[in-house]
């Protein structure tokens, strides 16, 4: 009988070993404890097959055992290394990024745009240095803000004096239903930086009006205007056009919308000399009298931030000159050419 038990507990101790760790695991003993209960049961079972008297097979079990043995302190070494070695790396400060230098996280980040031949390490530099403004953080703003962050631009501003409301959730997708009730610029700032903590973000939330309009423009190297309204159009227009400041604006309805950008510093025309004349109101109707497809915005604004990456990195050609005309309902896109007008009251005698 005692041989027979002998034989049991040579034969099932892998058995034991295993009860034993799923308990320390499951109660969440001190790892001590745990070894020791496993040495205890391990123990057990080599001198049990030490005792037993059945000759060779007594001897294969505890050259068995013995192995396991080996095996386990091997195990439990590996472990206590890769804890210490984690505990190590924890301890380590932060990388701290020079000025305009990247973290090894950016590298990774933008490594789809490094490897560019038309963007690469320079060009994402660029897209690191810029100071973006974006104006309305609506139906355009939200693809462009999204893909501005995403893209790396290092600072971008965005000004809108809107809250967020439900009817918005259809298009505008920088929003979210928890955040109803929020002004949209901090609800953007939420969404932007937790697509990429790399930027900074500054939410501007009032409305664009003359007396600041100018002055903000000018801490910007580009503008972006998605607003719905024609007197912001105007006003931006007017303020990029003053502060030297190239815009790219979008607009949409319905099933259509067209971009372009302004540059007329370098020449080019102004959004006043493209549309001189302001249609007359309810003439043009808004998205929230006329309704809007609600991948519109997105096909528009990811056109703006497109718009936006080549112009900051130079590559490409940018649409300077050119107005780009979507019909989704058709899926139908033309570029025409645009021209300076020398009679512009906005830009026509500035350059």
């Amino acid at each position: 009988m005692t041989t027979g038990l002998f034989v049991l507990l040579s034969q099932f101790g892998l058995v034991g070993l295993a009860v034993v760790a799923g308990i320390g695991w499951t109660r969440d003993w001190p790892r001590v404890k745990t070894y020791a209960w496993l040495a205890a049961v391990w123990a057990g079972c080599l001198a049990s097959s030490w005792l037993r008297r059945d000759g060779e097979a007594a001897e294969g079990w505890v050259r068995f055992w013995i192995a396991v043995g080996l095996i386990g302190v091997l195990a439990i070494l590996y472990g206590e290394g890769v804890r210490r070695l984690k505990r190590r790396r924890l301890a380590v400060p932060a990388e701290v990024a020079q000025p305009g230098a990247f973290r090894a996280a950016e590298l990774d980040r933008y490594a789809r745009h490094i490897i560019l031949r038309e963007i690469g390490g320079p060009g994402q530099k660029r897209l690191k240095g810029a100071k973006v403004l974006v104006v309305g953080a609506g139906g355009l703003g939200s693809p462009v803000l999204l893909y501005l962050a995403a893209a790396g631009v290092g600072v971008i501003g965005v000004i809108d004096d809107d809250v967020v409301e439900g009817s918005n959730l259809q298009r505008q997708v920088i929003h979210t239903d928890g955040r109803i009730g929020m002004p949209k610029v901090f609800s953007a700032e939420v969404a932007m930086k937790a697509l990429n903590p790399f930027i900074e973000v500054r939410p501007y939330h009032r409305k664009l009006t003359g007396e600041i309009a100018l002055d903000l423009v000018g801490e910007f190297d580009l503008v972006l205007d998605g607003t719905d309204n024609f007197d912001t159009r105007y006003l931006v227009n007017r303020a990029c056009v003053a502060a030297g400041v190239p815009l790219i604006s979008g607009a949409i309805t319905q099933w259509e919308g067209q971009v372009s950008l302004f540059d007329p510093a370098k020449g080019g025309p102004c959004y006043a000399c493209v549309f001189p004349v302001r249609p007359a109101p309810g003439l043009v109707p808004t998205c929230a009298e006329a309704g809007v497809a609600a991948p519109l915005p997105g096909v528009i604004g990811g056109i703006m931030a497109m718009e936006a990456v080549k112009w900051i990195t130079g590559a490409g050609e940018t649409l300077a000159g050119r107005l780009l005309i979507h019909d989704g309902l058709y899926m139908e896109t033309r570029v025409i050419g645009v021209k300076k007008r020398v009679d512009c009251e906005v830009c026509g005698g500035r350059h």
